[in-house]
């Protein structure tokens, strides 16, 4: 089955913020029995393959059904600790973590900057073997890409990208299962390693961006290869109605993420025309559907389109928690999806 995709983006896997467009969705693959994902790190989704990322759908879809549709008590993570370490605010990742870490019966600590300073009072290597000794597992939503590398070589424990400076793996999860589950007879997710996913599922990505807020150039040479290999396209433009002609799927990010603040006036100015919609929406596919990782600004997109029919945003957030909690299990033990396997 080929499902024609585009998505608008800007976010952190651009160097300073981007649009994207993905097309040509194929569904139909099988999934292996088990992905052999326990005891990894989650830093970037370009580290897995795409059956390794379809297990992990799979595995969200379960928890999903299992826990909120059938109302099972599943305590998979009974007796285990997960290191929350939090640089900046958080609505949905602190939330979906702690209350799926939770709710799968493990304990998260969650430690702020006012608790814990990377790098500053302690090294990064001791930091790394401290909570080694203490946790079961760490999310970390940092700064910078750069401190989560250290904390994964160092530490002995899985390392989880709450998000960084350059990927929000998570996120894309999340993007992902709503898709899947709004488009297909499956599950859905999205997020920053689009670029770095989206070929592995047949993906073609059309990129729009103010000139000067291009992809990071690595990540973009990346990207290209991953395309090549798996005989999907690529494209970046400046225009994005262009990007969003004949898209299924609109999704724009924040233009100011944080620790941006001081780039407002500037940004704004360089985004004008990005604004998603009604008018964009009239250039997508008819059946087309808008996301947003949140939160949201009305200049990014509009109320008509934030609060039409179209819109899978507060779906999307809730998939935050299933996906979480699916990476978890994944990465922690060696429970199997009971729910029949999707097709993708």
């Amino acid at each position: 089955m080929l499902f024609n995709l585009r998505i608008l983006l800007n976010n952190a896997a651009f160097r300073n913020g981007h649009n994207f467009v993905v097309r040509n969705f194929r569904c139909g693959q099988s999934l292996q029995n088990k992905e052999q994902l326990k005891g990894r790190d989650l830093l970037t989704l370009k580290n897995f393959t795409g059956e390794e990322i379809k297990y992990m759908l799979w595995l969200s879809a379960d928890l999903k059904f299992r826990i909120k549709q059938k109302g099972e008590y599943l305590p998979l993570l009974q007796g285990k600790t997960l290191g929350m370490i939090f640089e900046k605010r958080s609505t949905r990742t602190r939330l979906s973590t702690e209350t799926g870490f939770a709710l799968l019966g493990g304990h998260p600590c969650f430690l702020t900057t006012q608790d814990i300073h990377l790098g500053v009072n302690e090294s990064l290597m001791d930091t790394a073997r401290v909570l080694s000794s203490m946790t079961d597992a760490v999310l970390a939503r940092v700064y910078k890409q750069s401190d989560l590398d250290i904390l994964a070589k160092e530490a002995s424990i899985p390392i989880i990208n709450g998000l960084s400076d350059l990927y929000h793996p998570i996120q894309i999860l999340a993007d992902y299962l709503t898709l899947q589950v709004g488009l297909f007879p499956c599950t859905r997710v999205k997020s920053t390693n689009i670029m770095m996913s989206a070929a592995k599922f047949g993906m073609h990505i059309q990129a729009a961006t103010p000139k000067g807020y291009e992809p990071d150039p690595n990540i973009t040479k990346l990207a290209e290869q991953y395309a090549k290999e798996n005989g999907t396209k690529l494209s970046l433009t400046n225009d994005p109605l262009e990007a969003a002609r004949g898209g299924n799927v609109l999704i724009t990010d924040t233009w100011i993420s944080m620790g941006q603040e001081e780039e407002k006036k500037k940004r704004f100015q360089a985004f004008q025309g990005y604004q998603v919609t009604m008018k964009t929406a009239k250039l997508a596919a008819s059946d087309w559907t808008f996301l947003h990782c949140l939160p949201r600004k009305p200049e990014e997109v509009d109320d008509e389109v934030f609060y039409s029919p179209q819109s899978l945003v507060f779906p999307e957030a809730e998939n935050r928690k299933w996906t979480i909690m699916a990476v978890m299990v994944s990465l922690l033990t060696d429970y199997s999806p009971q729910l029949q396997k999707p097709k993708f």
